[in-house]
């Protein structure tokens, strides 16, 4: 901590800690200070540091501190203006609408007392000779706050109507407060194209569009326009999340969460912030802060997670149940203090009504790891009546037909009369039914049903149906074969049966469909020992299995008709067949006999089943190099998967169909999908490992798409679970390579610095040397400009080694240039910065006496060594201090104009392929030539740069202007030469 000696150590303190994270310690610092100016015994100095703590109060959580401070600055006003400078002048009007504002937030502060500084900042504003704008503004606050809607559209009227000046907030936090008033009266689409400008960052400023952002949540979520929203909390949370004043803001995050069904999210935004359970100095915001958690917790109640433990105030533990309750009294006791202040029950009504609310969309994804607090089942495909809805004949038929069209509500049919026949009296089921209703038991029971299917079994005999009692049987035999026995006493165990119902089918003792339901039960256990063979014997299996599949055809064939179980028989045989064909090395007939089969289910109506081969179609496909069918397969697997498609096997899907569509450039659909398989292998319960992968992905994408903010949250949250051992330290690294062009792009340049490094830690073990070099060097990037000099030089250092280790001189060369452009910037460093760019020139003229053979390599060296000479005439024009002797700065300027020559010279070797970085040096050597006072030569250089232009069609500049930029640019020139001439 400086100490203060004088105004000026004062001032740069003040600065320091402006700089700081919001908070208590910033508050304190600001106290310390202006005891410190005190002890100056100048009243400026006193004014700046009043007005310093006023700011720092305002930016906290305590705001309530304000008015002392203030009421100080207007008492020295009032007797001494003349201690009070145009800035600070200009700050204590200014600071009239924070006090306005400040006072409505707090309820101890009567309404009358809120009107006459109402009065007071208008008689004020008025001597200054100020616009309304902001008086207006401040009385529609006033309005709205109490509820008194006519005076606040009439306010806002006048508002709008107002001339804009130096007293107005700016553009984005007006834009934000109208918006906000729209939004507030249901005009949700006026609201947002309100805030518009402000979203897409043409209006911004230290809140903005972190409000906006948080207030158009809710309003999108109403409208429909959910990605938008989605896209909005992940944005603006980030700006949110490390500014303690911005509790209001925060609470519109956490709100989305509960209406979004982000439960999970919303308990980590509320573990963030412990103080904002607490927090007094701005009891508004603390107001809707525990709104909106009633909100969230209510709806864990509602989910039946009333007794979940939750994050609340420190000192004991709570549960969903138990917050709820504590936040509505607080909340309410809060709003009560307002409205016995305001006279009204407004704002009461308002935060019972934000505690009503009920979720707005069922479910959105957010693409950030969040493991849902309620265990979300795939939905059930349809409800099945139950014996109070029906009786038991008719319980019995329905369940009959949804078996023989093999439904997924089958089993739940057949438990459903199961349980109606349980609870009638004195009805006795017969033995057929009773053995369907124990066969779908074994069925429900997956790999641990084969002694209820021997059950069945017995119950078909009962029956005096022999072939449905081997055909169960036989099912029985395979499901020891899924629960791990050994595939050869599986085999052993339907070979009974197989023999039997050969026999009896021969006999005509029973039908195709039981027969098929034995023979398909046999080729499913040989396709197991297909799975598990290994060596010699594979050939051999290979074989057994496809004898046994052709047979289970032969039988079925042309004997389906319209029997939906038998069409089922066949698609699954020529889906095995697919499956032979692939382990035989055949790709491209496997995939004919997968498409073949999953046609075959779609056409039986059975699409449920189809999806399996179609995802592995698109597997084949991909394979074989035709990413259309791929595709197809993809999205018809999704669509035919419908709602008994697994979680996990969704997430694959998606993810897939996202790897797909992304190597065809379509970043925004991959980004969908690559979204939805984040979401379901959380659902799944995979979100530590196939989760992860996926946000890795998602994040990729979001990079490739520019959507900086969205992209960084998604990463930071795919880098929590990512593990080189699981996911491999490529996927590591290129996650943190891309969170750190995030944080880059969003000025965030020290956090990306650390990515990068920790990047560049990783990748300094792979034996291939480029992704480490390329790391290092955009870490130094981004020390540099985090303004860690020395850190900087030394990761460009680090970063030239590795570069010409590899051989890759413009590696090297770019990054003595940013030493040099570094070196330059400290005390004495211009002999340093002359040397390191000096360097880089030689690098460029050696490399290019060695690359004469390769014409390619030859012409990109040459435009490198063209920028080093140009960067090297910038370097030296800035080298001179201003304080120099004018034989100094002259003899700088000349070097630097040689530099600008040299580089002119070398890009007209390049020819029409470096014309805009030939004008461009030529254009800042006319620039010396004038510094240097010689007219003449100036104004050739503007006149050869028009020449260049004179046959270039703007329009093939891509747009970017360039040519347009560099003619007006020459034409300035010529013009400045013209009249230096003429002096």
């Amino acid at each position: 901590m400086s100490e203060i000696r004088d105004f000026d150590s004062l001032r740069r303190a003040m600065a320091e800690n402006g700089e700081q994270p919001e908070g208590p310690a910033r508050n304190a610092r600001a106290e310390q200070l202006l005891a410190e100016a005190e002890k100056l015994n100048i009243p400026l100095a006193v004014i700046e540091a009043l007005g310093h703590q006023l700011k720092v109060y305002n930016y906290s959580s305590e705001k309530d501190k304000m008015f002392v401070p203030f009421a100080r600055l207007l008492r020295m006003w009032d007797e001494r203006p003349g201690d009070f400078d145009d800035y600070e002048t200009h700050s204590l009007h200014w600071v009239f609408k924070w006090m306005s504002a400040g006072m409505l937030d707090q309820p101890h502060v009567p309404l009358a007392s809120v009107e006459k500084w109402l009065g007071e900042m208008e008689h004020r504003y008025r001597l200054a000779g100020h616009s309304e704008r902001a008086v207006r503004s401040a009385e529609f606050s006033v309005a709205a706050h109490v509820g008194d809607v006519p005076r606040a559209e009439r306010a806002f009227a006048a508002w709008l109507a107002a001339d804009r000046d130096a007293m107005a907030d700016c553009h984005a936090c007006e834009l934000h407060g109208q918006g906000w008033w729209h939004a507030e009266r249901g005009r949700d689409e006026e609201a947002l194209s309100l805030w518009a400008p402000v979203l897409e960052g043409e209006y911004a400023c230290a809140h903005e569009p972190h409000t906006v952002l948080a207030s158009s949540l809710v309003p999108l979520l109403r409208l429909g326009r959910v990605e938008e929203a989605r896209a909005g909390h992940l944005r603006g949370f980030r700006l949110v999340r490390p500014m303690e004043s911005m509790r209001g803001a925060y609470a519109d995050h956490v709100e989305f969460c509960a209406l979004t069904g982000n439960e999970a999210r919303g308990l980590e935004l509320l573990a963030e912030r412990p103080a904002y359970f607490t927090d007094d100095g701005h009891p508004r915001s603390k107001l809707e802060f525990l709104s909106v958690v009633v909100l969230l917790m209510e709806r864990l109640s509602g989910l039946g997670l009333g007794g979940q433990r939750v994050p609340g105030p420190a000192g004991r533990d709570w549960t969903a149940d138990g917050l709820a309750a504590h936040a509505r009294v607080e909340a309410l006791a809060l709003a009560a203090r307002f409205d016995e202040r305001n006279g009204t029950q407004y704002v009461s009504e308002r935060a019972r009504a934000r505690m009503a609310q009920r979720p707005l969309v069922e479910r959105l994804p957010l693409g950030v790891r969040a493991v849902r607090p309620a265990a979300v089942g795939v939905p059930a495909p349809a409800v099945v009546p139950e014996a109070a809805e029906l009786g038991l004949p008719e319980l019995l038929a329905e369940a009959r037909r949804l078996s023989d069209t093999l439904r997924p509500e089958a089993v739940e049919a057949w438990a459903a009369v199961a349980r109606a026949a349980e609870g009638a009296d004195g009805v006795e089921l017969d033995a057929r039914d009773r053995a369907e209703i124990v066969e779908h038991e074994a069925i429900a029971l997956g790999p641990q049903g084969a002694e209820t299917f021997e059950r069945a079994a017995e119950l078909y005999a009962e029956a005096d149906d022999p072939g449905e009692a081997l055909a169960a049987r036989a099912r029985g035999a395979y499901v020891r074969a899924l629960a791990g026995e050994d595939a050869g006493e599986a085999l052993a165990a339907v070979a009974g049966p197989y023999d039997e119902v050969l026999a009896l089918y021969a006999e005509s003792g029973t039908r195709v469909r039981q027969a098929a339901g034995v023979l398909m039960a046999r080729a499913r256990i040989l396709m197991r020992r297909v799975h598990e063979a290994d060596g010699p014997m594979a050939e051999t299996v290979l074989a057994e299995a496809e004898a046994a599949v052709r047979e289970l055809l032969a039988l079925v064939e042309g004997r389906t008709g319209d029997d939906v179980r038998l069409i089922a028989r066949l698609a699954e045989g020529h889906a095995m067949l697919g499956e032979l064909a692939t382990q035989s090395g055949d790709v491209e007939a496997g995939a004919r006999l997968f498409a073949r089969a999953a046609a075959e289910f779609t056409g039986a109506g059975l699409p449920w089943f189809a999806c399996e081969y179609e995802a592995r179609l698109a597997g084949l496909a991909h394979h074989l190099g035709d990413m259309v069918e791929a595709e197809r397969a993809l999205r018809a697997a999704l669509e035919h998967g419908g709602p008994v498609l697994e979680p996990v096997g969704r997430a694959q899907l998606h993810l897939q169909l996202a790897e797909v569509v992304g190597e065809r450039g379509q970043a925004a659909e991959a980004a969908e999908h690559a979204l939805e398989a984040a979401h379901w292998a959380d659902e799944a319960g995979e979100g530590p490992t196939f989760g992860a992968w996926a946000r890795h992905q998602l994040g990729g994408y979001l990079v490739r798409l520019g959507r900086w903010a969205e992209a960084a949250e998604v990463l930071e949250s795919a880098l929590a679970d990512l593990r080189a051992e699981t996911h491999g330290d490529g996927a590591v690294v290129q996650t943190q390579w891309w969170l750190g062009d995030c944080l880059s792009e969003l000025g965030e340049h020290r956090d990306a610095a650390e990515r990068r490094l920790q990047a560049a830690e990783i990748a300094r073990h792979w034996p291939e040397q480029h992704d480490h070099a390329t790391l290092a060097h955009l870490a130094a990037e981004s020390l540099g400009q985090a303004g860690l000099q020395d850190e900087a030089d030394h990761a460009y250092a680090r970063a030239g080694e590795l570069w010409r280790a590899l051989g890759n001189v413009h590696g090297l060369v770019r990054s003595l240039r940013a030493r040099a452009w570094l070196a330059l910037r400290t005390e004495d460093g211009t002999e340093g910065a002359r040397a390191l760019m000096a360097g880089a020139v030689e690098e460029c003229v050696d490399a290019l006496a060695m690359a004469e053979e390769d014409e390619e390599a030859r012409l990109r060296l040459v435009a490198e060594l063209g920028h080093t000479h140009r960067q090297f005439g910038d370097l030296l024009a800035r080298s001179a201090p201003e304080d120099a002797d004018d034989d100094s700065i002259r003899d700088a300027l000349e070097e630097a104009l040689s530099q600008m020559a040299e580089a002119v010279a070398v890009f007209v070797a390049l020819d029409g392929d470096a014309l805009h970085a030939r004008t461009g040096a030529e254009l800042a050597a006319g620039w010396l030539e004038t510094d240097l006072g010689r007219p003449e030569a100036a104004a050739g250089r503007a006149r050869a740069v028009l020449r260049a232009y004179a046959e270039v069609d703007g329009d093939e500049d891509e747009d970017d202007g360039t040519v347009e930029g560099r003619r007006a640019e020459a034409e300035q020139l010529l013009q400045v030469a013209t009249e230096q001439e003429d002096r």
